[in-house]
């Protein structure tokens, strides 16, 4: 009896299980924390939110998420993760957009020039760095000068040191440490209503070339990790104003503690239809703090916002010796319309 054809078939070996390399798994997985870090910020950049802690503390430095978000990239790849790498790719696409300046190009002044001026705004740190203001306003020869940070040391300086035939008409709040600020002014000065503030914020009404322009120094709290409350209400009351002046000519100017990526920042040019001077001169990504360290980190919180009775002809950023903050000079037009 033939029994070859009855004998049982071997099975077929089973396919083998194709695992990933454990070194793959662990560089998906850190790409995907990098990524999901990255994602959060911009999401609230995207969702026109500041967010709690750390997002305000991170969108100031948006444009360096360009380096986590293409490590969370390069890490996916690394560790073959197909997914991880189409999103770490929508990832760049989206900081990359958002780095890009914020806001109008230019303004639409009508009418005749009225003056030429030039307004320069500093945060002398404490009033660390007065003397180099000092030295950087007869220098310079600003028209307005507005000082953040302005110690009793500071607006003892200034009061000695630049005659009052130079700079005649003044609001200086006096208070130590960073609460004190002053408005120095060639033109005449008329008293507005100061924005309330745990540093001084006070305001004025000057009258160049035959016409009121509203002057507001701004010096919200910073927002401060798991504290940023304080920066939200302050830097809203600033909006307000920008709200309640709109139409007139103003220059608000300052340490606004905020960049173009910050929501509440953007909310204050859109409610006063103001424009930001180093946007307008093509510096909206040069830094202005901090300026006493070698960090890469560095962003742009100090600003000079104007109305669209203005045209902005120049802005440079200035380095003063003994403060963290570079000072900015910014050249103005002011017409008629």
């Amino acid at each position: 009896m033939d029994t070859m054809g009855t004998g049982t078939m071997p099975d077929r070996a089973a396919a083998p299980v194709r695992r990933r390399h454990p070194w793959r798994v662990v560089s998906a997985l850190a790409g995907a924390l990098l990524l999901a870090g990255v994602s959060a910020v911009v999401g609230c950049r995207a969702a026109d939110s500041d967010g709690v802690t750390p997002v305000p503390q991170a969108l100031a430095f948006l444009p360096w998420l360009l380096v986590p978000g293409g490590a969370g990239l390069a890490l996916a790849a690394l560790g073959r993760w197909r997914t991880g790498m189409v999103w770490g790719v929508a990832v760049l696409a989206v900081t990359g957009w958002y780095t890009q300046p914020y806001g109008d190009a230019t303004t639409r002044p009508k009418g005749p020039v009225l003056a030429e001026l030039k307004v320069l705004t500093s945060n002398t740190e404490f009033g660390w760095a007065t003397d180099d203001l000092i030295a950087t306003v007869r220098r310079e020869k600003p028209d307005l000068v507005f000082v953040e940070e302005c110690s009793f040391r500071c607006s003892d300086a200034l009061a000695a040191d630049l005659p009052a035939a130079d700079y005649p008409y003044r609001d200086v709040v006096r208070e130590d440490g960073s609460a004190g600020s002053a408005i120095l002014s060639r033109y005449p000065l008329k008293p507005a209503e100061p924005i309330e503030s745990v540093m001084a914020m006070p305001g004025a009404v000057a009258t160049i070339g035959g016409r009121a322009v509203r002057l507001q120094l701004a010096h919200p709290s910073p927002p401060l990790p798991r504290d940023e409350g304080k920066w939200h209400q302050e830097l809203g009351r600033v909006r307000e104003f920008a709200k309640s002046a709109a139409g007139q000519p103003v220059i608000l100017a300052g340490d606004f503690n905020a960049t173009q990526d910050h929501a509440l920042f953007r909310s204050v040019l859109e409610a006063g239809a103001l424009h930001d001077s180093a946007r307008l001169t093509g510096r909206s990504h040069t830094y202005s703090w901090p300026a006493d360290r070698t960090t890469p980190l560095r962003t742009q919180i100090d600003h000079v916002l104007v109305s669209d009775h203005f045209k902005v002809t120049s802005a440079r950023f200035l380095k003063l010796r003994g403060t963290d903050h570079r000072a900015l000079l910014v050249g103005l037009s002011l017409y008629a319309g």
